[in-house]
């Protein structure tokens, strides 16, 4: 196919415009109705983000054009990861395609196979079993900030090792969601906006500015443990070292080492905005699929009583090894049904770099292209009856007819570079729940979905209960078969 737009067929335009915000009142008040409903209008529909024109893409496989076969002509870029460049940088989620783009993600890309991420298995098993074990039993606790904080807490072990210091961790753990609210308002807002000397701006640059300087200061003591270790700026300016950085602790490394030891090293401020981008993408999609796992599980005796068979099976009497978790199909099953169900992401755009045709439908050089892993994985072709939550929808099977449309770590040369990690985060820290806590049950009104970077529930409580009680009885079937639980969407 051509490059060049080669078609005049009309691209239908979603209904509700309004003059001058477009059909930014439905995405800021009801996004997700709004996203899956523009299916009904044709392939590729036309929107208003403010006076910006945008195309979004309903059909995964036009989708898979614009990030496998067409890549070239649909760049990284648009309103939404302009916005978040003024976050991560130019940090490997949002910079440019080119050359820095390909030599970062070269650097970066040992940093997540699957020998790096073993290596760092034991540490961060321990590091999550320490904070599960710690929660105080019987009392009701925001699930959503507890996985955020159990992931961070998971992650920052692994990328910059075993031994930060419990204050540094302490203020990642409060920095981290405040400053992700600030970049979706950001995001939502008109740039000029943004640029005014509020007092929500001055606070969001503020926190941004301290998670910088704390970034410096895991890589300084990242450093400074390891003598074999030098900062691009200790290279550069011939600065000392810390007096004792020859006393090495017993901590493992993190996969930042990857980074400090390059021959071709990044600059402070590169390594600043990978690091950003790395834990932002560990923190926010990682916490938000095990909040809405947890709840899944409580209203599902059936999958529950199935996990925690399997990890019996698996690991007996004993605590979770990292060698285990290859053998918790089913588990993985369950996280990923969670993944789908809920997005994770739910509004992603490109940059079209020239004039083209995609699906019949002519998009000019410079205009914003939407794709959705929320609608796409809500698209009933693919996943028949999408709001009933089904763990048994991604066995040998029966996964093959879907993975088609199931986008949520991207595709193409902008895939998500930790998929591999992703997957034995969720799973370490799914499981040491199940181990720590027999039972634990809902305290809160069940949640609604709530887009903000990710779909995230709004509000979420539980407790976690010492003692395992008889769960309601079902039958074998039931076991097997499960019934829907329909999503409740955004009021």
């Amino acid at each position: 196919m051509s490059a060049r737009a080669s078609s005049t067929t009309p691209t239908p335009t979603a209904p509700g415009s309004l003059p001058l915000i477009g059909h930014a009142l439905q995405l800021a008040r009801r996004p997700l109705p709004f996203m899956t409903s523009l299916r009904e209008h044709g392939s590729v529909v036309r929107i208003r983000i403010g006076p910006t024109p945008a195309f979004v893409v309903t059909d995964p496989a036009l989708t898979r054009k614009v990030l496998v076969t067409d890549s070239a002509h649909f760049v990284k870029g648009g309103k939404i990861i302009d916005a978040l460049r003024m976050f991560f940088g130019d940090g490997l989620a949002t910079v440019a395609d080119g050359d820095t783009h390909l030599r970062n993600r070269r650097l970066i890309q040992p940093m997540f196979n699957k020998a790096h991420i073993a290596d760092r298995g034991a540490a961060m098993i321990d590091q999550v079993q320490d904070v599960v074990s710690a929660w105080p039993a019987v009392v009701p606790r925001d699930v959503y900030a507890d996985m955020n904080e159990v992931a961070l807490s998971a992650f920052l072990v692994a990328l910059f090792g075993a031994d930060l210091p419990e204050h540094q961790e302490g203020e990642f753990v409060t920095l981290m969601p405040e400053i992700m609210k600030g970049a979706i308002r950001q995001t939502i807002l008109p740039p000029w906006v943004t640029r005014l000397p509020l007092p929500a701006n001055r606070a969001h640059a503020d926190r941004v500015a301290r998670l910088r300087a704390l970034i410096d200061q895991a890589i300084d003591h990242h450093a400074d443990r390891s003598p074999d270790l030098a900062t691009p700026d200790a290279v550069s300016t011939g600065a000392e070292r810390c007096p004792h950085a020859e006393v090495r602790t017993k901590g493992q490394d993190g996969l930042f080492k990857t980074l400090l030891t390059a021959e071709d090293p990044l600059t402070r401020q590169q390594l600043q905005d990978e690091a950003i981008t790395l834990l932002t993408g560990a923190i926010e999609t990682t916490g938000t699929t095990l909040a809405w796992t947890l709840y899944e599980i409580t209203q599902h005796d059936g999958i529950q009583r199935r996990l925690r068979d399997e990890l019996t099976a698996v690991c007996g009497d004993r605590p979770l090894r990292y060698d285990d978790i290859a053998q918790l199909h089913y588990a993985r099953q369950v996280l990923q049904e969670a993944i789908r169900k809920y997005g994770p992401a739910w509004m992603v755009t490109r940059t079209a770099a020239r004039d083209i045709d995609l699906g019949g439908h002519r998009v000019p050089e410079g205009a914003d292209v939407v794709w959705s892993p929320y609608l796409h994985q809500h698209d009933a072709r693919y996943f028949p009856d999408p709001d009933t939550f089904d763990p048994d929808r991604w066995t040998a099977e029966r996964a093959p007819a879907a993975r088609g449309s199931f986008l949520a770590f991207g595709d193409g040369r902008r895939k998500c570079i930790g998929e591999n990690f992703a997957w034995a985060e969720l799973q370490i820290i799914l499981a040491s729940i199940l181990q720590a806590w027999p039972r634990f049950t809902l305290t809160s009104r069940p949640p609604r979905t709530q887009a903000v970077v990710t779909v995230k529930p709004d509000t979420l409580t539980m407790a976690y209960h010492p003692q395992a009680t008889s769960m309601s009885r079902a039958s074998a079937e039931e076991t097997r078969s499960f019934k829907p639980s329909k999503s409740r969407q955004e009021q």
